[in-house]
């Protein structure tokens, strides 16, 4: 079994442990390097960017696929990272997913959001522990959101800028605040 994973099926790591090093750094490092990679080139080349954003999410990022993250982004673990179809991300993108994180289709994200599935062992920060984020259908992300480990956000439900999710969003609702909380549904 892989460190990822493990991890996936809740197992806590110290990051200083061999195989997480070689496994997970060596993932971090692919990862920087080609958002480095797109992050410097020329954002008239389309092309260009969307080769590169099609290596670093493993073939995900095609014409076809309808998937466009707009750059500069981050993505620390991509191998960890599942998409639907034409899923949209707006400048600024940070992940952190090496808890895994999967984006259905349609779903929009706005400037600046974070999604992180990774936290710190508060007795001893050298060990971490991740649970998977979820966004499924439709949903709508604005800008400036952070979406933390163990989220699921429903299907067409949108997250209003600058909020901070900790807790599931129910489908075809409307969230906000810090901590996210619903404030009306959608009329289906």
């Amino acid at each position: 079994m892989t460190v990822f994973e493990e991890l996936r099926e809740g197992k806590s790591y110290d990051i200083r442990d061999e195989k997480y090093q070689r496994e997970a750094h060596g993932e971090m490092d692919r990862c920087r390097h080609l958002c480095w990679k797109i992050n410097s080139t020329d954002p008239s080349d389309r092309g260009a960017v969307m080769a590169l954003e099609n290596e670093l999410l493993n073939g995900q990022m095609t014409a076809e696929s309808g998937n466009f993250f707009t750059p500069p982004f981050q993505i620390d673990c991509a191998n960890r990272v599942f998409l639907g179809k034409n899923v949209f991300a707006n400048h600024g993108l940070t992940v952190m997913s090496i808890g895994t994180i999967t984006i259905e289709d349609g779903v929009m994200m706005g400037p600046e959001v974070g999604l992180f599935t990774v936290n710190h062992e508060p007795n001893n920060i050298r060990v971490i522990k991740t649970k998977e984020i979820h966004i499924k259908k439709n949903a709508w992300i604005g800008a400036r959101v952070n979406i933390l480990a163990g989220v699921t956000i429903g299907e067409n439900a949108i997250v209003g800028t600058g909020s901070v999710v900790t807790k599931d969003i129910p489908d075809n609702c409307v969230a906000i605040g810090n901590p996210a909380r619903v404030i009306k549904r959608i009329n289906e």
